[in-house]
């Protein structure tokens, strides 16, 4: 019993010197020489995501396509000029001489309900790439910051491992001691060892999460990002935006992307379906030309003459086969296929506001809970400690406690991150997420190292 309560005492000691020896094992994740933010990474992820610019170019595409259908509409102009050099020979002469033909003609449609229509269409679906674009601009802005955040998890992972397995090798070094002088038991000296080997083989996951969160960053910013990642203010207080869920879903409704660019698509299979029909509709079209020639017939010089022409022409279709009514049928089937989309996307857009909407309430709560217990873990790893240095308590319940103390840190820091996704992913669906949103939840990153080690030090005092 005494050689039992001199083991606990010097462990005791050993553990309560270690917990004041921040520099040896951190309590928290050091904020040291942070040099990366979200918004930083996010800027440069907009010249280098094949997304956001594949995104852009199709909404351009979209814009060059409604162009070139109005470009239908508009008088089409030509000219053409030809000059003959021509040689004829018969039984009694021969002769040699040059003729020329200029000639100049306009068209323009009067009355047209296909091209018409067509452009209808084409700036239908103009709008919906425009929407398509912002919607995918958008969704890659989540993954950045998603990505961001896991890429802090990875990081917090690691150093509390690493944190953990020093404070358990030292002891364990400590126990192997004095159990070499047979005043340790061999449960404690195995105990300690196991903590320690599997400390171990997370720590190489973890380092293995880490390089990967960061290959995944490089595939969005085009770049290795080997940086240090600015992290989340202690003095931040996370709140649900204002507003009620019916509120923000009405909202989403009004200006989600997603589900605008599907109303362009719905839109643009009515014009579609129009167009079709429009092949049963008479045509009226204009034309004008002049010509100036003096090429006679089979080449022949002929005097140099002017001539004028205006022509009304009316063309009606009678029969094609039975081709345009199958193409008014298959299209008005596409428009069926397009309404059942639209409302397929608005379903969708009010499941992902509304669960946004109650994970960023979850996720508030959260955090309030999660800081009690951090605070509770905290005074609990002091008092096990003070009680290993009376004997109450072994020293698996003191390591166990000062575990316990890790991972309320980890899960307080994996609830604001998810606070952060989830206020992103709203805004997002709420059709408001833009580069201010990324630099309002910017600011709530540290901008020096005091900043974010004040965590660090409520288990450091």
């Amino acid at each position: 019993m005494m050689y039992r309560l001199f083991l606990l005492l010097v462990l005791g000691t050993s553990i309560t010197a270690y917990a004041a020896e921040p520099e040896t094992a951190p309590s928290g994740v050091s904020a040291n020489n942070y040099s990366a933010d979200l918004a930083q990474l996010y800027r440069e992820s907009r010249l280098e995501d094949p997304r956001v610019l594949m995104a852009f170019a199709r909404a351009q595409a979209g814009r060059e396509r409604e162009r070139e259908a109005f470009g239908a509409l508009l008088p089409q102009v030509s000219a053409n000029s030809s000059f003959n050099r021509t040689s004829r020979d018969d039984e009694r002469t021969r002769e040699q001489y040059n003729n020329d033909r200029y000639a100049l003609s306009l068209s323009q449609h009067l009355y047209n309900k296909e091209a018409w229509e067509r452009y209808q269409k084409f700036k239908d679906l103009a709008k919906q790439s425009e929407f398509e674009s912002t919607d995918a601009q958008a969704e890659a802005t989540i993954e950045l910051a998603q990505r961001y955040f896991v890429a802090l998890a990875s990081d917090d992972e690691l150093e509390l491992i690493m944190a953990e397995r020093r404070a358990t090798q030292k002891n364990l070094d400590r126990v192997n001691a004095l159990y070499a002088r047979q005043m340790a038991m061999v449960t404690d000296v195995l105990d300690l060892k196991a903590r320690v080997d599997a400390l171990a083989a997370q720590e190489v996951e973890a380092r293995n999460q880490v390089r990967l969160s960061r290959e995944a960053l490089a595939e969005l910013v085009g770049r290795p990002v080997n940086e240090r990642l600015s992290r989340i203010r202690e003095d931040v207080e996370l709140q649900v935006p204002s507003g009620s869920l019916e509120s923000w879903a009405e909202r989403a409704l009004n200006a989600s992307p997603a589900l605008q660019a599907q109303q362009g698509g719905v839109s643009a299979a009515n014009a579609a379906l129009r167009e079709a029909r429009g092949g049963h509709y008479p045509s009226l079209s204009l034309g004008l030309s002049a010509q100036r020639s003096n090429v006679g017939y089979d080449n022949t010089l002929a005097p140099r003459t002017d001539t004028y022409v205006a022509t009304l022409g009316v063309q009606i279709p009678l029969y094609s086969g039975g081709s345009t009514s199958a193409r008014v049928r298959a299209l008005y089937n596409d428009q069926i296929t397009a309404e059942q989309q639209l409302e397929g996307v608005r379903r969708q857009v009010l499941k992902e506001t509304t669960s946004a909407y109650l994970s960023i309430q979850a996720s508030v709560e959260k955090v309030k809970a999660s800081r009690n217990a951090l605070e509770s873990a905290e005074q609990s790893s002091i008092a096990a400690e003070k009680g290993f240095s009376f004997g109450v308590v072994n020293a698996v319940d003191v390591l166990t406690s000062v575990q316990n103390e890790y991972k309320a840190r980890r899960d307080l820091l994996k609830s604001q991150y998810d606070f952060i996704n989830g206020l992103l992913s709203l805004n997002r669906w709420a059709g408001g997420l833009s580069e201010s949103s990324i630099e309002n939840v910017n600011q709530w990153l540290a901008q020096n190292n005091e900043e974010a080690r004040a965590l660090e030090r409520k288990t450091t005092e």
